[in-house]
């Protein structure tokens, strides 16, 4: 089933899984002190925890070992001394707050790309956050299949052992992030292959068979697989953070998505996010359909507009930044737009706003930075209290 044919079939059902109640899972109390959500003025927006209308502009992809190839020489030790605070402090925190950016959406930068395996660098510890100090959102390595995800099999829902990884993971992260006022919410998994597959995880198929969507048993069968997902996801986090926000996974929005997943997620996540590298008018256009069936907020996760550099790099395409940035003001629903960075051009994603030594794309940092400062102006517009 494509999107489009889930959207259409789905609509009245989703809405009806709301209506029913169990929407109320995911959030929380979320008290005061902690990122939530509100309705004001016509919209949605995050709230942060002085209770100020908040859109995430956010940075994703932060990683300071391009500082560390062997041509760059003691760059690395002469700057920064070895230290990661210093870098983060120094450099990374100094420049986001300049260019505009208010949040970094996740840190993990693809540091090699292919067929075999396809890897990123480590998520921030939490004394990483701390030091950039900045609003931040957290991706939770519950489960690995991710549309690029080349080496690992697929995991068994129904196992005890899945339940007990949820409980390690949770455990691990959010016991040490429950009390932290600036984390935004937790991420799952970055575009999850239900039923779709790429080059890089043909080899094991989708998650679930789509030829099974074809009968009434095989629809039923992906609903309870879903179900079981997001509740032994969600209940792991809640045993150990009563307060933020369950941003779930970041699905990719051009790959199907059914409505048996979307149904089963529903009561289990506050937000529905999104990966979109379409033009601006079809990721408001499909933004905020996801709006209108699901009546949840969405946020679009991951994406960017670029252009073509010399020997295979890329700079971003900052006018094309600029008209997402715009086009998604008029998505009610949505909270926050999230860049696919990175903060440094790396040799495998090859995109960045500095590159290796640290030499800024001035050109794209200074439309992004405008495109940034004026968003930020319409919020403060547009959710003063009527």
């Amino acid at each position: 089933m494509n999107r489009r044919a889930f959207l259409v079939r789905s609509g009245a059902l989703l809405a009806g899984a709301l209506a029913g109640g169990s929407g109320a899972l995911a959030a929380a109390p979320h008290g005061k002190g902690f990122f939530s959500l509100a309705q004001r003025n016509g919209r949605w927006w995050l709230v942060t925890p002085a209770g100020e209308a908040f859109f995430s502009i956010g940075l994703n992809h932060i990683d300071p070992s391009p500082l560390r190839f062997e041509e760059n020489g003691d760059l690395w030790q002469r700057k920064y001394g070895n230290s990661l605070e210093r870098w983060l402090k120094e450099a990374v925190a100094p420049d986001l707050r300049a260019w505009g950016f208010n949040s970094v959406g996740w840190t993990q930068e693809v540091v090699t790309r292919g067929l075999t395996n396809h890897r990123h660098s480590r998520a921030f510890t939490f004394e990483e956050y701390q030091w950039l100090g900045l609003p931040y959102c957290h991706l939770l390595p519950f489960a690995e299949f991710h549309q690029w995800e080349a080496e690992t099999r697929h995991p068994d829902f129904a196992s005890a052992e899945f339940a007990d990884w949820c409980d390690y993971v949770a455990r691990e992260n959010c016991a040490r992030m429950k009390d932290d006022p600036k984390l935004i919410g937790y991420f799952y998994v970055d575009c999850p292959t239900w039923v779709h597959t790429t080059k890089f995880c043909a080899w094991k198929g989708p998650l679930f068979d789509p030829e099974k969507l074809k009968t009434g048993a095989g629809r039923k069968e992906l609903g309870e697989l879903a179900t079981r997902y997001y509740r032994v996801t969600h209940d792991a986090i809640r045993r150990y953070d009563q307060h933020h926000l369950i941003l779930g996974d970041r699905y990719e929005a051009n790959a199907p998505l059914p409505e048996e997943v979307g149904r089963a997620a529903l009561p289990f996540v506050d937000v529905l996010g999104f990966q979109h590298f379409g033009p601006p008018d079809k990721v408001k256009d499909d933004l905020a359909r996801w709006h209108e069936l699901t009546g949840k907020p969405v946020l679009y996760a991951d994406g960017c507009r670029a252009r073509k550099l010399a020997a295979g790099a890329q700079g971003h395409d900052a006018r094309g930044y600029a008209d997402v940035l715009a086009a998604l003001r008029e998505v009610r629903g949505c909270i926050g737009m999230h860049l696919c960075g990175a903060y440094l051009r790396n040799r495998c994603r090859q995109r960045g706003l500095r590159d290796e030594r640290e030499q800024p794309d001035t050109g794209a940092i200074a439309g992004i930075a405008a495109a940034n400062r004026e968003m930020a102006a319409w919020v403060a517009r547009t959710a003063k209290t009527k």
